[in-house]
């Protein structure tokens, strides 16, 4: 076992020695890594979290890969608990489809299997022609409401946006309270790309092509009661964090009580831990797929839920040929 950032503890939990080697760059920038033990006839894993300099950590890992593969190791299996690009899983305009080639670049250096936690698309796992195993960290998330939010009975799960509604509809169900969707922010044609071509009514050889009608963008309103009650706005990603302020403004003004913001994923980038650190928000609750201890300094509000649990599980069930069921106990195709 391998591991490129040691933020995370999967090692610890499995009782085993890591691996030997060297990880730097050159003075012209390039990415070197030198593997200093026999990995020929071995079954290897790389751990790999994401920093925010995410392209020189996944050059790393595909280096790394294809390190293994040359050394004639017997099989390379990628954890990743957050998939860098992943966001990047639809088509824009005059744009592409970048996690398909991370997804086929990933492949392309040798990994025979990937373990990654909440893809930011469940079809993400498509984009590959190797073995993934999209873990879930909702388990935790629900454990943490649980033991951690007092009269949790009396909340409400907000999805802040309709894209987000399942996500929450599951926490919803399985905590027996009641969800609300703030809708209004959906989309436009503009952001999804699909008014290109540019929109003429006519070209050279087809008069008068009729096209599809604008979506309009509506005002954005809550579908739910909120007033009173502890408000929980879930999602998979916290990124600039302007989203769920925004959300948690709205929400303030139709009478919640305490709002809790919560997430699998801390990117936290630019200035979204002071964002949050001034917001309405009262905690900001993650895991900790991504490295994200100096944003706690800056922001008292942020808590962090421990994953490793279950991808050191993952990587043992794997390693022993065990059945993976288990850990989808419960989970849903949906979910």
């Amino acid at each position: 076992m391998f591991l490129l950032n040691p933020n995370l503890s999967v090692y610890r939990r499995l009782g085993v020695e890591l691996g030997k080697t060297e990880v730097y760059q050159d003075s012209n920038g390039e990415t070197r890594i030198q593997i200093q033990e026999s990995v020929r006839g071995k079954d290897v894993y790389i751990i790999q979290t994401i920093s925010p300099d995410v392209n020189r950590c996944l050059m790393e890992l595909c280096v790394m890969a294809y390190g293994c593969v040359t050394a004639c190791a017997r099989s390379v299996c990628g954890v990743l608990p957050y998939l860098p690009y992943s966001k990047q899983c639809k088509m824009r305009k005059r744009g592409s489809i970048v996690c398909k080639l991370i997804a086929s670049l990933m492949c392309r250096a040798g990994l025979t299997h990937l373990i990654t936690v909440d893809l930011h698309q469940k079809e993400i796992q498509g984009f590959f022609n190797i073995p993934v195993d999209n873990l879930r960290a909702s388990p935790f998330l629900l454990q943490y409401i649980q033991e951690e939010i007092p009269d949790y009975h009396n909340a409400v799960i907000v999805a802040k946006s309709p894209s987000s509604a399942k996500r929450a509809q599951s926490l919803a169900e399985r905590l027996r309270v009641s969800i609300a969707v703030i809708h209004g922010d959906a989309e436009t044609d503009l952001l999804d790309g699909r008014h290109s071509p540019p929109t003429v009514r006519t070209t050279g050889g087809l008069p008068e092509l009729p096209f599809c009608i604008p979506k309009e963008k509506h005002p954005i309103t809550v579908v739910g009661d909120v007033a009173g009650r502890i408000a929980i706005i879930v999602d998979d990603i916290i990124d600039d964090a302007v989203g769920f302020v925004a959300a948690a403004e709205m929400l303030r003004e139709r009478g919640a009580g305490p709002i809790i913001a919560m997430a699998t994923h801390a990117i936290l980038s630019a200035d979204a831990p002071r964002i949050l650190q001034e917001s309405a928000i009262s905690q900001v609750v993650v895991t900790n797929t991504i490295p994200h201890s100096s944003q706690k300094l800056q922001c008292c509000k942020i808590k962090t839920v421990d994953v490793s649990l279950i991808l050191s599980e993952a990587v043992r069930r794997i390693h022993c040929g065990e059945s993976m069921s288990c850990l989808f106990h419960n989970i849903g195709a949906d979910d």
